[in-house]
């Protein structure tokens, strides 16, 4: 089964929890919105600690480096099969500010010219109701299980 492994950010604006979510760019999601967006993650590599591999994810594809004591959430498995590990974990940073890592492929397929896309395309901060709109909706237990630690 394959592995994914990433950091649910949230933060409190005047009392309001805001959940930061990014948007992965790349032809196949260009024209796709609500029910694509997703907690930032990747696949760990061979042999890596799966919540290392959530910082370095979150990293490789925002350019922030969280830090702080993460909470463990439950695992899912989304539709395709992917199980996906995350951590919640109160931040702060800039949707505008991202750098993301990036990657090559062919475009179109079987044209030979190969092109780049950053890993994500946008990122934003988002209320509970935005975001349970915006998010793959398996990932949606992630915000169910953070609100229920948050608010016992």
């Amino acid at each position: 089964m394959k592995q994914s492994a990433g950091i649910l950010l949230y933060h409190y604006v005047n009392k309001q929890l805001y959940f930061f979510l990014v948007h992965p760019g790349g032809p196949f999601f260009a024209h796709k919105d609500a029910g694509w967006w997703t907690i930032p993650k990747g696949e760990p590599m061979p042999g890596e600690d799966m919540q290392q591999a959530a910082l370095r994810e979150f990293e490789e594809e925002t350019g922030y480096r969280p830090e702080g004591e993460l909470l463990a959430l439950t695992p899912i498995v989304q539709k395709g099969g992917k199980k996906v590990s995350c951590w919640a974990l109160e931040g702060m940073l800039d949707p505008a500010a991202i750098v993301s890592n990036t990657f090559t492929l062919e475009w179109p397929p079987g044209s030979g010219k190969t092109r780049t896309w950053p890993e994500i395309d946008k990122a934003g901060w988002y209320t509970e109701t935005e975001a349970r709109a915006l998010i793959n909706e398996r990932q949606e237990a992630f915000i169910d299980e953070l609100l229920q630690l948050l608010q016992g």
